[in-house]
């Protein structure tokens, strides 16, 4: 596999994360419930944090959210969750941190927005206030500039000057750069009032993909310190996971981010933790990182009407998931496992070698026989309406051979594994 070279940027401590330099690439999330409702933040929060986010981030718009943080605080910490909060200010940040000392204290890190951080005479003054609070309690800052939110002095400076140059750009380029030097300009005064390149993040997001991948580029050519990627607005569903990974996966590509977000509209109700578990996914198949085991599945065909296999792959991933919390602490390295769940005799037995361990069900007209690999070797051959629930039985028996220590207690194991009736 080829190794993708990420440039060296500065190394950034978030709490009990390290971001930049050589430490893996960071995955992140953002709350959507009310802060100032602790009950409610604290639930989604400990569940994007099982869901496997390394940084959560909160809003902290008005007094009753400000107030509310250190409660947050405290009752993650009761739970046993240690995910590092990071409070997202704009327009009054400086008031609250200033009101609310435990709120500035509770947090990891600080959001800024340049945009609308303060305007005309008060932005710097503003500004200064949030980056001497962070200076106080020795918090990182991320300046995040936004295209929605951008600075429009600094828009409107380099507007006028494109347009009275001899060869004036597009409009979009000057855009371009008015997000990239709000970012490096707000870092420089961050520098000036005494914060070091260690506390710094930059982030310049937008809601275009190629947009996105031109303002990043440009970004990390200009500077060192640690970038945050992210398509800001990049919608629901399909279209948010397929915009957000084709900007973010041309970017890691080419070794540019230290952590990532994928900004997805929820539906109505729907699970906020999908978005930690599209950034896992892009990580892991681009091959960063490794976060749960790999499951292989065939897309199906006219030769596997049988919907066997479906369902399943669709059991044997849910099951990883949900045992990967327990998973973590038992069987160091088992995030690297690779399981094939195939359909039919064309790829299922060569694919099920290639993985750790797989299987090859029978497709359509095939005998009802499926034969089983481990490590490139045929061990045996399941029959009979058993078959699934066995090969489950075969992954769990692998996983504790492979990856649990000597003399470790199967009990909890036990627990967790299916019987020939589910």
């Amino acid at each position: 596999m080829t190794i993708i070279e990420r440039k060296k940027t500065v190394s950034v401590r978030i709490g009990n994360v390290i971001m930049g330099g050589d430490a893996p690439i960071v995955v992140q999330s953002m709350t959507n419930t009310d802060t100032a409702d602790v009950g409610q933040t604290v639930a989604q929060v400990a569940a994007l944090a099982r869901a496997g986010s390394e940084l959560v981030r909160i809003t902290v718009d008005r007094e009753e959210a400000a107030a509310a943080v250190p409660l947050i605080r405290a009752q993650l910490d009761k739970l046993g969750v240690d995910v590092p909060l990071i409070g997202d200010f704009h327009y009054n940040g400086h008031t609250l941190l200033a009101a609310y000392p435990e709120c500035a204290e509770s947090l990891a890190k600080y959001r800024i927005n340049p945009g609308n951080v303060g305007f005309k005479d008060k932005r710097d003054k503003q500004f200064s206030q949030i980056i001497d609070i962070a200076l106080k309690h020795d918090k990182p800052v991320r300046i995040g500039v936004n295209w929605g939110s951008l600075d429009q002095d600094l828009l409107t400076r380099l507007m006028d000057e494109n347009a009275a140059s001899a060869s004036p750009k597009d409009a979009r380029e000057v855009m371009h750069e008015a997000m990239v030097q709000s970012a490096l300009l707000s870092a420089d005064r961050a520098q000036e009032l005494g914060m070091g390149p260690e506390k710094i993040v930059l982030s310049a997001k937008v809601s275009a993909v190629q947009d996105l991948i031109e303002v990043y580029r440009m970004l990390s050519e200009r500077t060192d310190l640690a970038l945050h990627l992210g398509l800001t607005e990049a919608g629901m569903g399909s279209k948010g996971i397929v915009a957000s990974s084709a900007a973010m996966s041309v970017l890691l590509q080419q070794g540019i981010g230290d952590t990532i977000r994928i900004s997805l509209t929820p539906e109505p109700g729907g699970d906020r933790s999908l978005e930690v578990k599209v950034a896992q996914e892009l990580l892991q198949s681009m091959g960063f990182r490794a976060f749960v085991p790999l499951v292989a599945a065939c897309p199906g065909c006219g030769r596997t009407t049988s919907t066997t296999f479906q369902e399943l792959a669709q059991d044997i991933q849910g099951f990883i998931r949900d045992q990967m919390p327990e998973w973590k602490r038992r069987y160091p390295g088992v995030e690297n496992l690779n399981v094939a769940v195939m359909g039919c005799i064309v790829n299922g037995p060569g694919e099920s070698k290639h993985a750790d361990i797989g299987i090859s069900l029978p497709g359509t007209g095939e005998a009802p026989a499926a034969p089983v690999f481990i490590e490139g070797k045929k061990v045996t051959t399941l029959r009979g309406p058993g078959a699934a629930a066995d090969f489950k039985q075969m992954v769990l028996d692998y996983i504790e051979q492979r990856y649990g220590s000597p003399g470790q207690s199967k009990s909890a194991e036990q627990d967790a594994r299916p019987t020939a009736a589910e």
